[in-house]
């Protein structure tokens, strides 16, 4: 029996990190999926005040925070043409401590910008749609799907 917990003790010491990194990384790839990508594009009922009003209060209930981000992005566009810009990774951003890439093509998205001059109790959104290429982050080198959006081009 002491050989058999040795080598379990063992599985759990060196596998464990893997099994809590490859988690972490389909946690974010969901997130990116929920949060950033709205294809095709949902209509919010007038009672939202917009697009981006709508979007930001899903936004921010996912987050779980009250908190009104400045700036979100949103794409209209299938995740299997999203993911084919994390295909070849050459670049690492050391900012973020993930691989980067810019996407091959522009893609149709909404630029949700706080409003500036409302109450602090309150969080409305400009939207803004826009069609340009995309920084993002990616999950890995080779064969990586997105995690973040760090900027547009």
């Amino acid at each position: 029996m002491a050989p058999a917990a040795a080598w379990l003790l063992f599985l759990q010491l060196v596998q464990g990190p893997t099994l809590v990194m490859d988690i972490s990384i389909e946690v974010a790839i969901q997130n990116f999926r929920t949060m950033h990508i709205d294809y095709p594009k949902v209509n919010y009922p007038e009672g939202f005040q917009g697009y981006c009003n709508g979007l930001m209060a899903y936004v921010r209930g996912r987050q779980q925070s009250w908190y009104c981000p400045k700036r979100h992005y949103v794409i209209h566009a299938p995740w299997t043409d999203i993911q084919k810009s994390c295909k070849y990774c050459e670049s690492f951003c050391e900012n973020y401590n993930e691989y980067c890439t810019l996407s091959e093509d522009s893609y149709p998205l909404t630029i949700c910008s706080l409003e500036t001059k409302q109450p602090p109790t309150s969080c409305r959104y400009n939207s803004t749609l826009n069609n340009q290429r995309l920084y993002l982050l990616c999950s890995q080198k080779y064969d990586g799907k997105p995690i973040g959006i760090i900027g547009l081009y």
